[in-house]
């Protein structure tokens, strides 16, 4: 086996670990980066994400980043349109510019990240099977490929399946009761203008009797939906997905009173592409592991229902590295100063991610979300 030994090793290129290889950069630390895909360019990264002035944006801030991540601001991203099963309009805010949550696209975000690292930072096509400790707080990873490196210090920003986290936690993801089938309508103003229309040109919600749509206006001009609804968690399975008409069917099925602009964000789309949503124990934490730590949803896995995944993934990873530079030689101490930190925060956000499901799937989830965006959020 062909072992090599790296002082800082992260597990996972997504924005967490990213941001974490990013801001020890920034401080003249030196880490390795392994990630499962073959290159930067090796599948779409999703779609659009706001990114929150008390966490994404203050991990950019960390990362000197803040100015690169202006310059991909999607404007006109932050309107909101909230929408009832009728396609009655209930709620529409236009985006004035100055709201803290900006919208990007994921995959400029990445890119902005990826290329302020130095050349080699990422190894490609590295998937890890497992890890195991080798004592005095070193660790073994084992990848597909038949490598295998040590490391002194491990982080685990490789996502819900973490191959990390076993080395601290035995919690594993549990289906939320809510799955996903995403769409994508290319072109949307001239190949699908019903679509477009009803979406406007930000982020778009409708909702009724536990479930609804969910879109963004892409940057591109595409619309990218997200059909969510309460199922068993077998329901995927139960539907063919290579047979985009049959599985349009199947999903139209639930949603058979609808109207038709809502239905036809299913029945026009290009792409159809089925997901549940897991999610960690509200409140995951672990007692302190020598030499290997979690951050995103590695650590704290969530459903999307906060729009916080990614802006804590993000700074988790500069917290986790501002805490490594602010503890030279001290691993130690720098890991348990970070989790300190990292588990009433990820608690907090994975409560209301849970509070948000219950909200927008429940049977009079239109009118609670109306109320939420008029009123705000009701006192506990």
């Amino acid at each position: 086996m062909n072992t090599s030994h790296h002082p800082v090793a992260i597990i996972g290129a997504g924005l967490g670990g990213l941001t974490a290889a990013r801001v020890l950069h920034v401080h003249g630390i030196e880490a390795a980066v392994f990630d499962l895909e073959a290159g930067p360019e090796a599948r779409t990264q999703g779609g659009m994400l706001d990114i929150h002035a008390q966490d994404g944006q203050k991990a950019l801030h960390a990362a000197g980043l803040h100015d690169g991540f202006r310059e991909i601001i999607h404007e006109g991203g932050q309107a909101m349109r909230l929408v009832g099963p009728d396609g009655t309009v209930h709620i529409a805010t236009e985006d004035d510019g100055h709201g803290e949550r900006p919208e990007v696209d994921r995959g400029e975000l990445r890119d902005l990240l990826l290329n302020s690292l130095p050349d080699g930072t990422i190894r490609w096509g590295r998937k890890a099977t497992g890890a195991r400790p080798l004592g005095d707080g070193r660790h073994e990873v084992a990848f597909a490929d038949g490598s295998a490196i040590t490391t002194d210090l491990l982080i685990g920003a490789d996502g819900a399946w973490s191959r990390v986290r076993p080395l601290v936690s035995a919690a594993r993801p549990a289906y939320t009761g809510i799955s996903f089938v995403e769409t994508d309508l290319y072109e949307a103003d001239t190949r699908h203008p019903r679509g477009a229309a009803l979406v406007g040109g930000g982020f778009f919600i409708s909702l009724g009797d536990g479930r609804g749509f969910l879109a963004h206006r892409e940057t591109d001009g595409s619309l990218h939906v997200y059909t969510a609804l309460r199922a068993d968690e077998d329901w995927i399975d139960t539907i063919d997905f290579t047979d985009h008409a049959t599985a349009k069917a199947a999903v139209l099925a639930r949603f058979e009173h609808w109207d038709g602009g809502l239905r036809s964000l299913v029945a026009d789309a290009e792409t159809i592409t089925p997901r549940r949503i897991h999610a960690l124990p509200v409140g995951h934490r672990w007692d302190r592991v020598p030499g290997v730590t979690l951050l995103g949803d590695a650590a704290h896995l969530m459903s999307p229902f906060a729009g916080e995944g990614a802006n804590l993934a993000m700074f988790d990873g500069a917290e986790l590295a501002s805490a490594v530079a602010a503890h030279p030689g001290d691993t130690e101490a720098a890991l348990t100063a970070y989790e300190a930190a990292l588990f009433p925060r990820s608690a907090a956000s994975a409560a209301e991610s849970a509070a948000g499901l219950e909200t927008m799937f429940g049977e009079d989830g239109l009118e609670r979300m109306t109320a939420f965006f008029t009123q705000g959020p009701a006192e506990a």
